[in-house]
C-alpha cells in the first residue's frame, strides 16, 4: 500500500489533495490503473471505469455524473461531500431572490445600454428606473422544497431577512429537523407550497421521484407574481412548463443555475452558469471532506458519506483488517465468519451494516490473512468485493 494511485479528473482544490501523503499516494490525470477516482463534474457515464478502481469520490454533493448502480454491483462506494458547499449555495439563492425581486438583471442591461456621452444621461437614468421598481423580501413568503442542509440554511437566512417560510420535505432527516428554525411552518405537500409562496426554491436531488417535481400539472398553482428558483438540478423543474407559464404571465420569473437552450435569453429568466458551489471556500471544503473520507476508506475501510453504502466505522484494535462489500442477503456474516474459522483466524472485532440491497462488513482479526482466505471469501455467493487492509506504517 505504499503506492496508491488516484486518478484526478477535474481541478481539485490543493487544500484537499495536500491531505494525501506523497509517500503513500500518487495522483494525476494520466493514471492507468487507479485504485480510486477523484472528480467534480467529469462524466463517468461516458468512459470505461478501470477494474482496479475501489472507490470514487466526488468533491461536491450531486452524483448524477457517476454510474452509481454500476459501481454498487462491483462493490465500489461512491463518496460525496454533502453540506460542504451549503453556505455558498445559500448565499447564491438569496442573491437570486434579490435579483428577481429588484429586477437587477434588466436594470443592469438598461444601464449598460446608456450612452455615456449623452448630455441628458441623468434624465434618462431617472426616467428609465421606473421600469424596474421591485418589491422587498421582508413580509413575503418563501417556500422551501427540500429541507436538507442547504434548504435549512436558506430558510434561516430568509427568516433573518423578515420573510415567512413554508417548508416541505417528506424525507427530512433527524439532523435536518434539529437544525430547522422553529419559525418554519411545515407544509404537507409540494402543491401546498406552490399555492402559498411568493418565492419557491427547490433543494432536492434529481431522482425518479423528483424529476419534473414542478411541471405542467402543478405550475399553475403558483401566484402570477411568484418567483421560482432552482439551484438543485435542471431536471427538477420542467423547462417547457416554466417557459409556458412565463409566456402566459402566470409566473413572474425563473431563477436557475442551469442555463439551457429552451430558456436562454428569455426575459423572465435569470440564468447563472452553475455557480452554486463556485466559491473558493466551497471548493476547499468539498475537497477536504471528500479526500478525508476517501483516505479513511482506502486505509481503514471506514465508510462515511457514500451514496450507495451504509455508514460503517470501526476503531482499529488490530493490525489486520478485512473490508467486505456484499449483497444484503441472509447468512452472509455467518458464511464470512465460517471461512475465517476454517483458516484458523480469530475474529477480534466485527461490524456489519446494511443499506437497501447493499451490506458492508469490517472485520479485525488477530493474525495475518493469507491470499487463499481472501479468495475463499470472494467466492461466497453475494460477495461483491474483498479488501485486505493491514495497518500502514506510521
Amino acid at each position: 500500500m505504499a503506492d496508491l494511485p488516484i486518478l484526478v479528473m477535474n481541478q481539485i482544490s490543493a487544500s484537499g489533495l495536500s491531505r494525501l501523503p506523497a509517500e503513500r499516494y500518487r495522483t494525476g490525470k494520466d493514471i492507468a490503473d487507479p485504485v480510486a477516482i477523484l472528480l467534480r463534474s467529469a462524466d463517468l457515464h461516458k468512459i470505461a471505469i478501470a477494474p482496479s478502481v475501489r472507490a470514487i469520490a466526488r468533491a461536491g454533493a450531486g452524483t448524477n455524473n457517476i454510474p452509481v448502480d454500476q459501481m454498487s454491483a462491483r462493490g465500489v462506494p461512491v463518496f460525496n461531500a454533502p453540506g460542504a458547499n451549503a453556505n455558498a449555495v445559500k448565499e447564491l439563492v438569496i442573491a437570486g431572490m434579490l435579483m428577481a425581486a429588484r429586477h437587477l438583471l434588466p436594470a443592469l442591461r438598461f444601464v449598460d445600454a446608456l450612452d455615456a456621452k449623452a448630455a441628458d444621461l441623468d434624465a434618462k437614468v431617472e426616467d428609465g428606473k421606473k421600469a424596474f421598481a421591485g418589491i422587498e423580501l421582508a413580509g413575503r413568503t418563501l417556500g422551501v422544497i427540500g429541507l436538507g442542509k442547504i434548504g435549512c440554511l436558506v430558510a434561516d437566512a430568509a427568516i433573518k431577512l423578515g420573510m415567512q417560510v413554508l417548508g416541505f420535505d417528506p424525507d427530512i432527516t433527524v439532523d435536518a429537523a434539529w437544525s430547522l428554525p422553529s419559525q418554519v411552518k411545515r407544509a404537507t405537500s409540494v402543491n401546498e407550497v406552490l399555492k402559498a409562496a411568493h418565492f419557491v426554491t427547490l433543494h432536492v436531488p434529481l431522482v425518479a421521484a423528483t424529476r419534473h417535481l414542478v411541471s405542467e400539472s402543478n405550475i399553475g398553482l403558483l401566484r402570477h407574481d411568484a418567483v421560482l428558483l432552482n439551484f438543485s438540478r435542471d431536471g427538477v423543474a420542467a423547462e417547457a412548463a416554466v417557459r409556458e407559464a412565463l409566456d402566459a404571465k402566470r409566473l413572474a420569473a425563473y431563477v436557475t443555475d442551469f442555463p439551457s437552450a429552451a430558456l436562454l435569453r428569455h426575459a423572465g429568466v435569470v440564468a447563472l452558469p452553475h455557480l452554486g458551489a463556485s466559491t473558493r471556500e466551497a471548493e476547499d471544503n468539498s475537497a477536504v471532506m471528500v479526500v478525508d473520507q476517501l483516505r479513511d476508506y482506502l486505509e481503514h475501510g471506514n465508510v462515511v458519506n457514500a451514496v450507495n453504502f451504509p455508514n460503517v466505522s470501526m476503531a482499529r484494535e488490530s493490525a489486520y483488517r478485512l473490508a467486505i462489500a456484499n449483497a444484503n442477503v441472509p447468512n452472509m456474516v455467518g458464511q464470512i465468519s465460517t471461512a475465517m474459522a476454517r483458516a484458523g483466524l480469530n475474529i477480534h472485532n466485527m461490524v456489519n451494516k446494511s443499506r437497501g440491497e447493499m451490506a458492508y462488513t469490517l472485520v479485525d482479526v488477530d493474525s495475518a490473512v493469507a491470499d487463499a482466505v481472501l479468495a475463499d471469501i470472494a467466492r461466497i455467493e453475494g460477495v461483491l468485493a474483498v479488501r485486505y487492509l493491514p495497518a500502514m506504517p506510521t
